[in-house]
């Protein structure tokens, strides 16, 4: 049985009640979305709350809700954002992105998410883990039309998603007014396949899209400095 919890620099993240661990794709995206300092932020599928436990340390005085559909999840990131020094501005909110766009009255101006990707593979004996890996729970379309209108004009959805999706996602995002203003496709190492894409969608982008390369590991199985530098702030 692995470790019920995971200790970062300035936060504990308790996940042995939650279908999906603390992984990589979730520091990733914690520590490389651009985070407002202020205003209100929504993390979708919060989990055991890592994501949004990273930009409350990124943010000044931004609020952070996490929504989570998963009620033992949903417990368990409270207790996390509770236990940490951010817990006046954290909030776990045990809902469906559908649920919750139906009587949400707030524009949010960062809306991020570590969204299920497999459409019909993979299935897993663990119901709740499947539920938390698989679309037919959300879809990509509903997750970026939900979205949108949740979004403050100029606001950002920030994703981290398989990179054979990326073209498909990036196509849906346009039809619901969101263009891809950072695109940072990630390796396992320098010269192997791509395995995610984390992108970052504005609402009414007019801009230059930037695109950003990252791997993982150096050839000896040792961190690359690229991935050192960008979570530096979070692992021991």
């Amino acid at each position: 049985m692995g470790n019920p919890y995971f200790r970062f620099r300035h936060f504990t993240v308790w996940h042995d009640r939650c279908a999906m661990k603390v992984g990589t794709d979730g520091v990733l995206l914690g520590a490389w979305t651009e985070v407002c300092p202020s205003g209100e932020i929504l993390d979708v599928g919060t989990g055991s709350g890592l994501i949004a436990l990273m930009i409350a340390q990124r943010s000044l005085s931004a609020r952070i809700t996490g929504i989570e559909p998963d009620p033992e999840a949903a417990a368990q990131a409270a207790e996390n954002f509770r236990n940490s020094e951010w817990a006046m501005r954290l909030n776990a909110v045990n809902l469906s992105l559908q649920s919750f766009a139906r009587t949400c009255g707030t524009k949010f101006r960062l809306i991020v998410s570590n969204p299920p990707y497999y459409d019909c593979s993979l299935i897993n004996s663990d119901g709740r883990r499947t539920a938390a890996r698989h679309t037919d729970t959300l879809s990509h379309k509903d997750l970026l039309h939900l979205s949108s209108r949740l979004m403050e004009d100029g606001g950002i959805l920030s994703l981290i998603i398989p990179a054979e999706y990326a073209d498909k996602v990036i196509e849906a995002a346009s039809a619901e007014g969101l263009g891809p203003e950072r695109i940072c496709t990630v390796r396992a190492r320098e010269h192997s396949r791509e395995r995610r894409a984390m992108i970052s969608f504005k609402k009414k982008q007019d801009g230059i899209t930037r695109y950003e390369k990252l791997f993982i590991y150096e050839g000896n199985g040792e961190y690359s400095g690229m991935f050192r530098s960008l979570t530096e702030e979070f692992y021991l």
